[in-house]
């Protein structure tokens, strides 16, 4: 999957309803979590850190994740232009292969990222030991469909993510239920796939 997305992260801003999404999903997370200066943030599978840049004015430290090599050149390149700011970190992390790393963060943020990960029980783990008591998760995500969103049969994710099984992932990881809200619907080719945020803590 990380090789897919390096072919395409040189070109993944040029989509205006891609930016647009990313743009949402922060509004989104912004009027749900509260934000400080001290707010140590951490997204997971950020591609081109679209997300965190619509953030980074609301929160302190800024830690970008993503196992694709191509896509952390990208942030790399926005963290040396300004876009992202300079003190941000770049990570190579996938936690359904590697070890969770020891720093704490006080919100974690994936955006269209858990349905492409099959084994996702390490994931919601992982986040959980992330997050320091309190912390926030804010996974944005595509309700569950019929398959029609991805139409690559090479595609080996999740049809979307039914909520049943978010929220049971995110307890059995120690994480309060889950809120959840339709934020967005993506138009693909005249069909509505909707978008929702769900939220919980580490209690």
């Amino acid at each position: 999957m990380a090789t897919d997305f390096d072919q395409k992260a040189s070109t993944w801003d040029d989509d205006p309803d891609r930016v647009e999404r990313a743009r949402v999903a922060a509004d989104a997370i912004r009027q749900n979590v509260p934000l400080t200066p001290a707010t140590r943030l951490l997204e997971y599978g950020a591609g081109t850190g679209l997300v965190a840049q619509h953030l980074a004015g609301d929160v302190g430290s800024i830690t970008l994740a993503d196992p694709s090599n191509g896509m952390r050149e990208v942030m790399a390149a926005k963290i040396a232009g300004g876009a992202l700011p300079s003190g941000a970190r770049v990570w190579d992390l996938d936690l359904t292969q590697q070890p969770v790393p020891d720093d704490r963060f006080d919100l974690l943020v994936t955006v269209m990222t858990l349905h492409h990960i099959l084994d996702l029980p390490p994931v919601l783990a992982g986040f959980a030991r992330m997050l320091d008591h309190g912390g926030h998760l804010c996974v944005v995500d595509l309700e569950e469909e019929d398959g029609s969103f991805h139409d690559d049969d090479a595609f080996e994710g999740h049809h979307g993510l039914a909520r049943s099984l978010l929220s049971d992932l995110a307890e059995r990881a120690g994480l309060t239920p889950p809120s959840f809200q339709h934020i967005y619907d993506i138009d693909k080719d005249g069909t509505p796939y909707p978008m929702f945020l769900s939220v919980c803590r580490r209690s």
